[in-house]
């Protein structure tokens, strides 16, 4: 059986609104004031989160609607000539959708009401559009452009850095040495595309509604030399003067205190403005990377971070820190 009342997709609330007026004609009016938008108007305001968010909510909003129906995952991958475990990658967000699948999956749900299938049918399309990141798709792996989608609808992230300076704080000639460094026998075409992926990434400190970034630095990451003294002075400087914008936090934990840093490794954590969408952790390695999002593992992430922040020096005292070894390197 359909749900009933407002269709909800997040914490956004997609209500059917509908005219009985001949002079607007049938289907959906524009909102009066105080009233709530169209839902077609409500996948326009979803769709700015990107597609893998969009996927990620849909995904979500497909398992509730089996659940309440009681169907399993391999009755649900039936339906659609697939399997349970796509099923389950469908509603986790990891893989697009097709329309038709959609489309067949909601009548096995009962969903009936033609606005309230269009409005998921039109998110589904939504969700398929590439991001600006599938350019990128020869020298970006699978795995890490699911953590450019979710960087780029996050509204806080919390970064642990030991090895360099942040990703988003890199300059340009920095991360071109960084990359070198990671990628020793790739073409110089190459590196200045993983380059300009890196810049492109940059771009949401630059929003209007730009993330709050909250970076944790192990000293011994600025004193780190990828691309030489003079690469390193601009990238310090650069930073210094990044730290000075409200969005970004910026805490340096000492050599003396670095322990506890260099034994829990760099990692991220992404929390995002919809409810509907967990916190992430994002742990990459070499080879693949993994996103945790069990309560159970990120109260441990959190705990960690708040560790770390008590031993980091505060924010107040970053752009001194840097000052000081601007000047030591002279």
């Amino acid at each position: 059986m359909s749900p009933r009342g407002p269709f909800a997709v997040g914490h956004w609330t997609l209500r059917t609104i509908r005219t009985d007026s001949p002079s607007q004609g049938a289907g959906v009016r524009a909102p009066q004031p105080n009233e709530e938008p169209s839902p077609g108007a409500r996948v326009h305001q979803l769709a700015q989160s990107g597609p893998t968010v969009l996927r990620i909510l849909l995904g979500g909003q497909l398992r509730r609607l089996r659940e309440a129906n009681r169907i399993s995952r391999e009755d649900a991958g039936e339906a659609i000539r697939a399997s349970g475990s796509k099923i389950s990658r469908l509603e986790l967000g990891r893989v697009g959708f097709k329309e038709r699948d959609v489309a067949d999956l909601l009548t096995l749900y009962g969903v009936t009401d033609p606005v309230e299938r269009d409005t998921l049918l039109s998110l589904a399309r939504q969700a398929n559009a590439p991001g600006w990141w599938h350019h990128y798709n020869d020298v970006l792996p699978p795995w890490f452009e699911v953590y450019i989608g979710l960087e780029e609808a996050a509204e806080r992230l919390r970064v642990h850095e030991t090895r360099f300076v942040p990703e988003l704080l890199q300059t340009e000639e920095y991360a071109h040495a960084v990359l070198r460094l990671a990628h020793p026998e790739a073409p110089p075409a190459e590196i200045a595309r993983r380059v300009s992926v890196r810049m492109r990434r940059q771009q949401i400190l630059r929003r209007q509604d730009a993330p709050q970034l909250w970076a944790l630095v192990d000293e011994t990451a600025l004193w780190r030399r990828p691309g030489g003294t003079e690469v390193l002075r601009a990238q310090l400087a650069a930073l210094r003067e990044a730290v000075q914008a409200r969005h970004i936090t910026l805490q340096v934990v000492p050599m003396q205190r670095g322990a506890l840093a260099a034994a829990t490794g760099p990692f991220s954590l992404l929390r995002f403005a919809e409810p509907a969408l967990p916190d992430v952790v994002y742990v990459e390695q070499l080879t693949s990377a993994l996103y945790l999002d069990k309560p159970a593992d990120l109260a441990v992430y959190k705990k960690q971070l708040d560790r770390l922040s008590v031993q980091a020096l505060p924010p107040t005292a970053t752009s001194g820190i840097l000052t000081g070894i601007l000047e030591e390197l002279g």
